[in-house]
């Protein structure tokens, strides 16, 4: 059993996984009003890994006998002025993201929980991923964005991303 500080924390990593797979959907249907239909798929899948990743806290929180409190997802809120913005906003998400997980890790190391602090090193990793990932794309958008031909090549890459189950 963990303990009710580690568990409260894990309660909103898990409300923090689902607002970001809320938030990428809606930028997803942005994407798709503005017929960047790969954008658009980009962040559908990640939207879905998300909803992973917070499934895997709930069968974590589950199975170490502990509760379950599923609290109000907030209205996704950014600024949709074009691509490289939405992309720069995702890439401040994500550090936001990080930077929760590492309370966790840093709480459950605390709270002398290695088995919580061990298990949240999947996330750690999954988040340099993450950063990684979109800082790629924001350099991209930077270098070529404003042309379009090299938008639209830039949105036929992203539409080749495929839905990859996530799992720990």
């Amino acid at each position: 059993m963990i303990s009710d500080k580690i568990r409260d924390i894990l309660n909103e990593q898990i409300n923090k996984e689902f607002y970001s797979a809320y938030l990428y959907l809606s930028m997803s249907a942005y994407f798709a009003q503005i017929g960047l239909y790969g954008f658009s798929r980009w962040t559908k899948i990640q939207s879905k890994e998300e909803i992973d990743h917070g499934m895997i806290l709930f069968e974590y929180v589950i199975g170490r006998n502990s509760q379950i409190q599923l609290n109000q997802i907030e209205m996704p809120k950014f600024e949709m002025k074009n691509p490289l913005s939405v992309f720069e906003q995702i890439y401040q998400h994500e550090r936001s993201i990080t930077s929760a997980i590492d309370c966790v890790a840093q709480m459950s190391e605390g709270d002398c929980d290695l088995a919580t602090r061990n298990f949240i090193d999947w996330y750690l990793e999954e988040q340099i991923e993450e950063e990684a990932m979109v800082s790629k794309i924001i350099s991209k958008l930077k270098a070529f964005g404003e042309e379009k031909s090299a938008l639209y090549l830039i949105d036929n890459e992203l539409g080749q991303r495929e839905y990859k189950p996530q799992a720990y």
